[in-house]
């Protein structure tokens, strides 16, 4: 009864528009009122929870991304991409995933990916004979790989909430990450191919194509800079965050000498936004999960997969399916701090690895990014682009069919999630 209960009123207040922190934070109060009597030990929760020097990490991470986004240098790195790929069948949507690949490892942001790299992208594909289907759709589906590529803002919040390794995770996502970009890019080659009415540009040579490289070189580095100091040991992934921070501001500032103290206002603006609301939202996931754990849910949850004997792989399964559509529904932060309090037990108890779980996790989140009708970046591309949504739809259907490829491949093969890790020493 409790369960319906929580899970009702949850599902009211997120559909009538309240923000995630104050539907996650109400109903988890009822329910702690009423199980309870009190509500006490919400204080000590929250705080217990928000006391964790792993949250400094978030609006650093948020920080260096909004100003490598102010700097404009996705202009680089698709200028950079296109150089080296537009000649070739599908060359501009291949372009498009590579940039979209490396803007989200500076990014972090499915969302920023997207709507950043769609700004240029669109008009240059739609230019070259690509339809507006195809072109909305290689970018909202391109701009999902901030999940899981990283730095993902989404996996920090999932370790935190987990107690897992950030540094672990990032790693998970690597080979899981390219794979999925490989895919994107063969499927815009093998349709092109099978169209044959796009204009390919000609081939600018070596030398121009070595200097358009070269002009996003101090791009390119931000990723080795961040995530190879982590991996080599030299500093902790907050000491990362903040090295990413220096690093994006000389990048912008001297390099490219495209962000100003205008630009830095408005930059320290919109991560203190970010980081507010994240943080509100972790709060009231911190009452969340002693609600559901007052009420016994994993308990019970526990108990049922036992008295059922679901082997790991059923469980995953039925996990994996629940979050499909929850997709379609909820952004990625609500299903990640509504599922995971509950999940997580259930995993230790089963000894499925909870890297390999975070991973799984990240592509189903991805795939909640394109699928109707609350899809983040459908929204995006239709305001980006004025277009009708059900273009976009269209044109992110092969990728919802390559997201799904992707993570049955995962699930059946663990060890591309959790290879990385092991080898370098977090298993």
């Amino acid at each position: 009864m409790t369960l319906v209960l929580i899970l009702v009123l949850l599902l009211v207040l997120l559909l009538t528009g309240a923000p995630i922190f104050a539907a996650l934070g109400l109903a988890s109060l009822i329910v702690t009122l009423l199980t309870e009597g009190h509500v006490n030990s919400i204080a000590d929760t929250v705080f217990a929870k928000l006391n964790n020097n792993l949250l400094t990490a978030i609006p650093m991470f948020a920080f260096m991304a909004y100003i490598m986004i102010r700097a404009k240098v996705v202009d680089h790195l698709y200028e950079a991409a296109n150089a080296m790929v537009r000649h070739l069948p599908g060359g501009l949507g291949i372009a498009t995933v590579l940039s979209c690949t490396v803007f989200a490892a500076i990014s972090g942001s499915s969302v920023a990916t997207a709507l950043t790299i769609g700004t240029a992208a669109i008009p240059q594909m739609k230019r070259f004979g690509y339809p507006s289907h195809t072109a909305y759709g290689v970018i909202a589906a391109g701009g999902t790989l901030g999940i899981l590529i990283p730095p993902s803002g989404p996996a920090i919040l999932y370790a935190i909430v987990t107690e897992v390794s950030i540094g672990a995770l990032f790693l998970a996502g690597v080979i899981p990450g390219a794979i999925m970009a490989l895919l994107f890019a063969a499927y815009c080659a093998v349709s092109a191919m099978r169209r044959r009415d796009e204009h390919k540009p000609e081939w600018i040579g070596f030398r121009e194509c070595a200097r358009a490289v070269g002009r996003a070189f101090w791009a390119l580095m931000m990723p080795p800079v961040v995530l190879g100091g982590i991996y080599a040991g030299v500093f902790t992934a907050s000491e990362a965050a903040a090295i990413g921070c220096f690093y994006a501001l000389f990048v912008g500032v001297v390099v490219y000498r495209s962000f100003g103290f205008r630009d830095l206002w408005e930059t320290a603006y919109e991560t203190v936004r970010t980081t507010a609301m994240l943080f509100m939202i972790l709060a009231a996931a911190a009452i969340f999960g002693h609600a559901v754990t007052i009420i016994r849910l994993p308990a019970e949850l526990v108990e049922a997969v036992v008295a059922y004997q679901l082997t790991p792989i059923m469980f995953l399964l039925a996990v994996m399916a629940v979050i499909f559509v929850l997709g379609m529904f909820l952004e990625t932060i609500s299903i990640i701090l509504i599922t995971t309090p509950i999940v997580f037990p259930v995993l230790l108890q089963l000894g499925i690895d909870p890297i390999w779980y975070g991973i799984l996790l990240m592509i189903n989140l991805e795939l909640a990014l394109i699928t109707p009708p609350v899809g983040m970046n459908l929204f995006v591309i239709k305001g980006i682009a004025d277009a009708p949504l059900i273009e976009v739809i269209r044109g992110v259907v092969p990728y919802v069919v390559l997201l799904l490829a992707g993570l049955a491949l995962v699930l059946l093969v663990p060890e591309l999630a959790t290879w990385l890790p092991e080898s370098a020493g977090f298993g």
